[in-house]
């Protein structure tokens, strides 16, 4: 049993408003996706790193591979991240078993920890479904209506923002992306959708994925602290 990992990055990150897709902005001297590849090249556990890009990525620098040599390129990103992601496990399937360990992680999520990388493997690795990191919901919830106010207050009791990476065996996320109706949100709800629980492992802040452009200066500082 081994363990390999899709960072699917065929996204264009438009709500960051820059020219470049958000996985190539600069970070502390280095783009994002070069701080992803970096964390899983230093676990020793991970035996491969897969980045999917759209067809024809302008933005990707060959120098990048540098950074591992467990790490390949599949031009076969899709329209969706689902898709994506589907399209790398078919891309990698003469590569791995079916029960290897797949863990699909943001290319604009380059806080993960060694530390934290290290925790979610050794408490999934025999686990009988799989699951991600993610953190307990500590704002109150509002739901709003059509004019922006107020229409309900959501009990965050037991509810849980999901982080990545996620992790599941391959051939059973294969079946989950390629029988799921529609289009998941993330491959836990395509796992959930085949009537399985994953597992919640708690995450760390840092860890967030970068979304809008003042989500850069506060991972600047986390990872500074840090």
């Amino acid at each position: 049993m081994r363990f390999h990992v899709i960072i699917p990055a065929a996204g264009s990150g438009s709500r960051m408003g820059t020219d470049a897709p958000k996985q190539y902005l600069s970070l502390n001297g280095k783009s994002l996706i070069q701080h992803v590849i970096k964390v899983f090249d230093q676990a020793t556990k991970i035996s491969s790193i897969h980045i999917v890009l759209t067809e024809g990525d302008a933005h990707w620098r060959s120098t990048y591979l540098s950074l591992s040599d467990k790490a390949q390129v599949h031009y076969c990103g899709g329209e969706t991240r689902a898709m994506t992601v589907l399209n790398g496990l078919n891309a990698i399937e003469a590569q791995v078993a079916t029960d290897d360990w797949v863990l699909v992680h943001d290319a604009a999520r380059p806080g993960l920890s060694n530390l934290l990388l290290n925790q979610l493997l050794t408490t999934l690795e025999n686990d009988d479904v799989g699951g991600l990191l993610a953190l307990p919901l500590a704002d109150t919830l509002k739901r709003a209506d059509a004019e922006q106010r107020v229409c309900a207050t959501i009990p965050r009791d037991a509810l849980w923002q999901a982080q990545t990476p996620q992790m599941f065996k391959y051939a059973t996320l294969k079946k989950a992306l390629t029988e799921f109706v529609g289009t998941p949100t993330d491959e836990a709800e395509a796992i959930e959708a085949l009537g399985l629980k994953p597992k919640l492992v708690t995450g760390e802040l840092r860890n967030l994925k970068v979304t809008y452009p003042q989500d850069l200066a506060v991972l600047a500082a986390l990872l500074t602290k840090g």
